[in-house]
């Protein structure tokens, strides 16, 4: 089968480009003729606040890449869509609504809408893989928008029943659900025993994410590293630190952080703490057990499916300060025994489940 990916791999950096990479490589391996289709210009500066690019990639690059898309050349979307209309397979990343322009004009390049008007079958499947049907932090435009790209594709994937649920709201074409599945380099980390009185808040900083929850439950005498591009809200997470005069046991590490920097960061912490008020699908229970620390966790989205909760972590209820901090302390109660029994996760059954749900027609 031939199969064109649409969406973002090296040199962008994040979930999504790792996924769409490691997507490719694993339909490659069953067989399919896989290429990406994938930008070099994607969101313009204000949209994303954050690094776009690394020099560096942070797994395995797939070779059968090509770089053409830029959101300011609309010519070129549809040229995209033209190129791929030998494809029996074309699946569209949508990791944001910003991205639909661009993915309505690859469909029109594709011409499938045209064919279908009177009664021709056009070769290629369309689907559009939803790693967030809607953002966590929504704009006006955000639905019409999803609405629009849904309504045009053959079916819909996404991570979860309620994300499932909510492309249902948007489009009559079937959805169907697949678990996002592993796609981490392996660490193999090793245990320790060593107690560092200290957690780590890793990654991207948004309101969603609920760094000011987990501020404001750390216990006395327990640290924080947060390490992490922040989207707004470092002056406020400054102040809020200095109003809980805890200062001296909070180190913020705000920017992108390199690869070769995450398993120091890991390797210093009793606990990766992800106190999120709300989620979908997320890599970041899997990312702390790679890296040999238990998760503590909000039982939102799909985070609380990775924790076995006593076991190799701990679950607290969104939003629920105390909750967090009794969570925390539980931890401290005997940090080696809940480390024990972390183990790395087997990506071969999720990948298995996953691909069978895109190929399936």
């Amino acid at each position: 089968m031939r199969i064109a990916i649409v969406g973002p791999t090296y040199p962008y950096k994040g979930g999504g480009a790792q996924h769409t990479t490691e997507l490719a490589h694993r339909l490659s391996a069953l067989g399919h003729d896989v290429v990406i289709e994938s930008w070099k210009a994607q969101y313009p500066g204000f949209l994303y606040p954050g690094q776009q690019t690394i020099s560096a990639p942070e797994g395995r690059p797939y070779p059968k890449t090509l770089r053409r898309l830029d959101w300011r050349r609309p010519d070129g979307w549809v040229a995209c869509g033209r190129r791929l209309r030998g494809a029996d397979l074309v699946i569209f990343a949508v990791l944001s609504p910003v991205q639909v322009p661009a993915y309505l004009g690859i469909l029109y390049g594709l011409g499938l809408r045209s064919l279908r008007r009177y009664g021709m079958a056009g070769k290629a499947t369309a689907v559009a893989l939803c790693h967030n049907v809607l953002p966590h932090e929504r704009k006006p435009y955000d639905r019409p928008l999803m609405k629009a790209l849904l309504k045009r594709v053959d079916r819909v994937l996404t991570h979860s029943e309620q994300q499932a649920a909510l492309a249902g709201e948007l489009t009559s074409k079937p959805v169907r659900v697949a678990a996002m599945a592993p796609h981490l380099p392996s660490k193999n980390a090793e245990k320790s025993g060593e107690v560092h009185n200290n957690l780590l808040f890793f990654g991207i900083v948004r309101p969603y994410k609920g760094l000011d929850l987990l501020l404001r439950a750390l216990p006395d005498g327990v640290g924080l590293t947060v390490a992490g591009e922040f989207w707004g809200g470092l002056e406020e997470t400054e102040r809020l630190i200095a109003e809980l005069g805890i200062g001296d046991r909070v180190e913020l590490r705000p920017g992108y952080v390199a690869a070769e920097e995450v398993p120091g960061l890991f390797a210093r912490a009793d606990a990766l703490v992800l106190p999120y008020r709300n989620a979908t699908a997320s890599q970041n229970v899997w990312l702390g057990h790679e890296h040999g620390v238990p998760v503590i966790a909000t039982r939102v989205g799909a985070l609380a499916d990775h924790v076995t909760d006593g076991v190799d972590g701990l679950l607290a209820e969104p939003e629920d300060v105390e909750g967090l901090r009794k969570a925390i302390e539980r931890l401290y109660a005997d940090p080696v025994g809940l480390r024990s029994g972390v183990k790395s996760v087997d990506p071969e059954p999720f990948w298995s489940v996953y691909t069978a749900a895109l190929l399936d027609s």
